[in-house]
């Protein structure tokens, strides 16, 4: 089962680790859903889900306070038998030495933070569907044009790394080349990165591997992007009928989302990186509401329904 390390999201989130003795390198997050256990202390633990991480905040530290010794001792023992990935603590609040040592019998990471309860929540489940998110790697190219996350298919060699470096010429910047890893992080939104170890290169046939971080600059490459459309790189056939209007958008589809897809016939005179500006900047401009293609169906309808009209009236 996919998941991610107690040690990963310390670091990354920055929390201190209040029992250190405990190992947690070993210990997965399977589970991008985290838990507030106020119901769980009060004694109610129908449908606790145990594979969460529990964040203890203000409103529940402040609660246990006021229980008897005994009552606190008995919340802890069966809260903390459960075994859950870890519990962390929100601003800054400390836990008591009995809570730690339970904690620590029941070999349990008990972990703090500064940050306000609901703000680190938030951050902390967009990481963790991030990181956790279904994933697939597909043959392409990806490229941040205008903020629109346009990611480059077609078989190999047709030409998808010369348009890339083209658009980073223009000023745009490179997320990958060649093998591009998608994220599900949610029903409308992909993700797409950079295998580690060929983030910011691209592959040139006859002249090699080209490093844009460094030849071009910081400024050109890009970690991370959301995949906002499609261009599928295709040689020209003469026969094929390729869509003129785009007065209807098609899709492709990955892990279950659909993204807006156009294939673009290739031949000797066609500015690829031009004709990707401009399937960017015309993708936004549909986003806000306006599409050429039915600007102009409209003004031709205009146009014949004038001419009728005109006819009717000689």
């Amino acid at each position: 089962m996919k998941g991610v390390s107690v040690k990963k999201i310390v670091e990354k989130m920055n929390l201190k680790v209040l029992n250190p003795e405990i190992d947690i390198r070993n210990r997965k997050v399977t589970t991008a859903e985290v838990n507030r256990p106020a119901l769980q202390l009060t004694g109610y633990f129908d449908h606790f889900e145990k594979s969460r991480i529990e964040i203890i905040g203000r409103v529940e530290h402040t609660y246990v306070q006021k229980l008897s010794q005994q009552e606190k001792l008995d919340v802890y023992r069966k809260f903390l038998s459960y075994q859950v990935p870890c519990v962390i603590f929100s601003r800054d609040l400390e836990p008591d030495s009995d809570f730690l040592r339970i904690a620590t019998e029941n070999d349990t990471p008990v972990l703090s933070t500064d940050y306000g309860t609901s703000a680190f929540m938030a951050e902390l489940i967009y990481y963790l569907g991030e990181v956790l998110a279904p994933c697939i790697s597909i043959h392409g190219v990806l490229v941040d044009v205008y903020g629109e996350g346009l990611l480059i298919m077609g078989e190999s060699g047709i030409g998808k790394s010369e348009a890339a470096l083209e658009l980073i010429r223009r000023g745009h910047r490179l997320v990958s080349d060649d093998v591009v890893e998608i994220r599900k992080i949610n029903k409308r939104t992909l993700v797409g990165t950079a295998p580690d170890i060929t983030r910011y290169f691209i592959e040139l046939r006859g002249v090699g591997i080209i490093d844009v971080k460094t030849l071009y600059g910081v400024e050109c490459v890009k970690e991370k992007q959301n995949i906002d459309l499609v261009i599928k790189l295709e040689d020209w056939k003469k026969d094929n009928e390729y869509d003129r209007l785009g007065l209807e958008e098609e899709y492709t589809e990955f892990l279950g989302n659909k993204v807006v897809c156009h294939s673009l016939p290739i031949r000797p005179g066609r500015n690829l990186a031009v004709i990707c500006e401009s399937a960017a900047v015309n993708h936004r401009q549909k986003k806000m509401g306006y599409n050429a293609a039915k600007e102009l169906y409209r003004r031709v309808q205009e146009n014949l329904q004038k001419t009728d009209d005109d006819e009717l009236e000689e």
